[in-house]
């Protein structure tokens, strides 16, 4: 699954440490989602799109 959580975060100006402290998950489990080798929960997913004000399917997108 591809997806654009560093561009986003970047875009908030957030380090990979404040945008997990906000979603209260740790930041390696950050870096695991950029890097693409960790698919967030549903829940997780949905978190992160309110907060970046975006849609979850703009923010993830699966490959085929």
């Amino acid at each position: 699954m591809k997806n654009l959580v560093k561009v986003e975060r970047a875009r908030y100006n957030l380090t990979q440490a404040e945008l997990a402290e906000k979603l209260n998950v740790s930041r390696q489990t950050i870096h695991a989602i950029e890097k693409g080798k960790f698919n967030p929960s549903v829940i997780l997913a949905i978190k992160m799109a309110r907060l970046f004000k975006v849609t979850v399917e703009y923010l993830f997108e699966v490959e085929d």
